[in-house]
């Protein structure tokens, strides 16, 4: 067929340009689709972190009830609180210094619970109590080793009988000061999680 103006069209070649742009299209949804997965993934441990830190410090509190648990058993019998009982995790000063609980070595004498066995949900709890006294192993504002144990209380008012006080003592008419002393927790979970927990209580 003979064109007109004696014109003729030339097939067009083939250059493959749709060809490229798919390619970078493809590329561009695989790398977005990678970078989801990649942020799925991240949510997913964090996720699982946060639960794990939960679970520990839900694990630390056992360790603080435990202790409280352990001094209030002791009641009346407070005298047996001036010596030191490492078998119980009971420190009977506090460090001069406030020590670096994530060092395991500063829970050397702690109570492990449980035997040092994982509960429920792996955490292994364990507690040290300080009476928040100078002097280990000495009564309150008694003095040893040339030092008098002026121990952290706070004063009683309760009213009692004089029969068998000391009348040289200051408010010999009310009880002594309640003591008091630190319990500090620590609970290791799964995925290193560390949760440490302190709280005051005050003993009679």
């Amino acid at each position: 067929m003979n064109c007109p103006y004696g014109l003729h069209r030339l097939p067009g070649r083939e250059r493959g340009a749709t060809l490229i742009i798919a390619l970078i299209v493809l590329v561009a949804m695989t790398l977005a689709g990678v970078a989801m997965m990649r942020s799925v993934d991240t949510a997913t441990v964090v996720s699982g972190n946060i639960a794990f830190k939960q679970s520990t410090v839900n694990a630390a509190d056992q360790g603080l009830q435990t202790g409280y648990a352990w001094l209030a058993a002791i009641g009346t019998a407070a005298a047996t609180l001036y010596n030191t009982n490492t078998a119980a995790g009971y420190i009977s000063a506090v460090p001069g210094t406030e020590p670096d609980w994530m060092d395991n070595n500063n829970w050397s004498n702690a109570k492990v619970l449980n035997s040092g066995n994982a509960d429920a949900s792996g955490n292994v709890v364990s507690f040290l109590i300080h009476r928040m006294c100078p002097v280990a192993d000495c009564a309150p504002d008694a003095t040893c080793l040339g030092n008098v144990n002026t121990c952290g209380s706070t004063p009683d008012s309760t009213l009692i009988t004089g029969e068998g006080i000391d009348q040289s003592k200051p408010n010999f008419f009310t009880r002594p000061p309640a003591i008091h002393y630190r319990i500090t927790s620590r609970a290791v979970g799964p995925r290193n999680s560390v949760t440490v927990v302190q709280t005051m209580v005050k003993i009679q």
